[in-house]
């Protein structure tokens, strides 16, 4: 029984990793991946140009109140707007903001112009200027000092720092746990939806084609559809597997190429504890200074090398090769019941319901991770691989990610009994629109 069932994977493995699609996509995917976390890196660095903003302020109180930022400088323009257009017409300036005379009592009547479309950063900066000196006005109009009102303002920035068992302290990066878990749920989502139509539209070709009827001559139906489930999900862990050991080449490959882009200092070694703490001058001083060199693209990568890969490479795995095998075997009790494939989709809705479900659910797990809807759906084995992979970046306890993988293995156990009763009817059975009535019929049948 387990040589027929071995052949039967063969032949599904082989017959779809020598195609030409398998090849392209397992070159592509990886490129694609590691394209998502180095090039906007690369294409900020590139279009990181400074803009150059004329000020034509007819009011006299802002000329020189806007002070130049890392890619913005900003010029005094003593003419007239319309001269002050001509000169962006000619190319001097990329955007021109003119402050009427009226702006203080009418901030509406602000205006920033620009030939290309407007650079948001640009607008931002401009307004949040604008914001304070209109608060400082007023302020001072109303016989407060403004200056009272910046002490005031005080920007809070909270720092994660997550101690582990062993003591030590690590910079905890809840952003990059959030990213790394929803794109885990995305991948798992698509897979199992990807490759369980794969298993569904092999089934059907081979019963709609007749070949099915010289294959159980020689291999029970119960064989024949484990074989196949099997076979198409080793197509789907080859390629995954190639493409973690890609995406890790070219995103280290890149990294260690350029390694300004990705400068970054970790926070424990900024922030120090008990007896040892630093003064606020000298701490603020240490903080900015480490921010001049510190990257975006870097604070990311120390998020993803805080992420435990391996426990996160393991469980995916298993949980990919769980919720496929487990809807796996539903796709291919769809595929032998049914004689077309618009015939499916009557069956396909409540397959798919809960996997649609979990996914809709994934962002009310991100934000409450620990939550009982998060634990609860991550151990239903139909919402759990996607639930399960989105809660994994964030920490879960061993005890949790076992029960979950015994449940799973059980419902795919049920799953696979459920759709073998089903197969070995409805893969020889021709020309009959089948119901629901009909299909509890196959699997009550002994």
């Amino acid at each position: 029984m387990s040589h027929k069932i071995a052949t039967i994977i063969k032949r599904e493995y082989l017959s779809r990793v020598r195609k030409r699609s398998f090849i392209v996509m397992t070159i592509l995917g990886p490129i694609l991946m590691a394209s998502l976390m180095v090039a906007p890196v690369i294409l900020t660095q590139i279009s990181d140009k400074t803009q150059e903003v004329g000020i034509v302020d007819d009011s006299g109180l802002f000329y020189y109140r806007f002070r130049d930022a890392n890619n913005i400088r900003f010029t005094p323009l003593p003419s007239g707007i319309d001269q002050a257009l001509e000169l962006m017409r000619q190319g001097r300036f990329d955007a021109v903001l003119h402050i009427p005379e009226i702006a203080f009592e009418s901030p509406s009547s602000l205006r920033l112009f620009s030939e290309k479309a407007t650079n948001l950063n640009t607008k931002l900066y401009v307004e949040n200027i604008l914001k304070q000196e209109f608060e400082g006005l007023k302020l001072g109009a109303a016989g407060i000092d403004p200056e009272i009102l910046r002490k005031v303002d005080t920007p809070v920035n909270i720092h994660a720092i997550r101690i582990k068992k062993d003591g030590l302290e690590q910079t905890d990066h809840p952003e990059v746990s959030m990213g790394l878990g929803f794109v885990s749920g995305i991948l798992i989502y698509l897979f199992i939806f990807l490759f369980g139509s794969q298993v569904l539209r092999g089934v059907l070709e081979e019963k709609t084609s007749r070949i099915v009827e010289i294959i159980v001559s020689s291999v029970k139906p119960f064989q024949l559809m484990m074989g196949k489930i099997l076979g198409v999900g080793l197509v789907g862990l080859t390629q995954f597997l190639i493409w973690i050991i890609l995406t890790f080449a070219i995103v280290g490959t890149v990294r260690a190429s350029m390694p300004e882009l990705f400068h970054f200092t970790p926070d424990e070694q900024v922030f120090v504890t008990g007896s040892q703490v630093l003064n606020p001058q000298e701490l603020q001083a240490q903080r900015d200074m480490i921010q001049q060199h510190d990257t975006q693209a870097g604070q990311i990568m120390q998020g993803l090398a805080s992420i435990n890969f391996p426990v996160m490479i393991l469980s995916f795995i298993f949980f990919f090769l769980g919720g496929y095998l487990l809807y796996g075997a539903l796709f291919a009790a769809i595929g032998s019941a049914v004689d077309s494939e618009a015939d499916t989709q009557q069956f396909m809705l409540p397959v798919t319901i809960p996997l649609l479900f979990a996914f809709i659910m994934a962002q009310m797990v991100m934000s409450n991770p620990s939550g009982p809807v998060a634990f609860w759906l991550s151990m239903i084995p139909l919402t759990s691989p996607v639930i399960m992979m989105v809660r994994i970046p964030f920490g879960v306890p061993y005890t949790e990610v076992l029960l979950s993988a015994a449940l799973l293995v059980a419902g795919f156990v049920f799953t696979t009994w459920l759709a073998s009763r089903i197969y070995r009817t409805g893969i020889l059975m021709y020309g009959k629109k089948v119901s629901y009535a009909e299909l509890w019929k196959w699997i009550r049948h002994r």
